[in-house]
C-alpha cells in the first residue's frame, strides 16, 4: 500500500511536464544524469586514490 506504482508515476510525470514544460524536463533529466556521471566518477578516483596511498605506505 505504500509503494507507488505505474499508474502514480504516469500521473506524476505528466503534473511535472505541465508545471516546467517538455523542454525543461528534458534539461533538468540530463542535468541529473551529468551529476550522477561525475559523482560516480569522483567516487572512483576517491578509491584509487586511497588505494594508491595505502600502496605508498607498505
Amino acid at each position: 500500500m505504500g509503494s507507488l506504482g505505474t499508474p502514480e508515476l504516469v500521473l506524476i510525470l505528466i503534473v511535472v511536464i505541465l508545471l516546467f514544460g517538455i523542454g525543461r524536463v528534458a534539461r533538468v533529466g540530463g542535468e541529473m544524469g551529468s551529476a550522477v556521471r561525475e559523482f560516480r566518477k569522483g567516487l572512483k578516483g576517491e578509491d584509487e586514490e586511497t588505494q594508491s596511498g595505502a600502496d605508498a605506505k607498505k
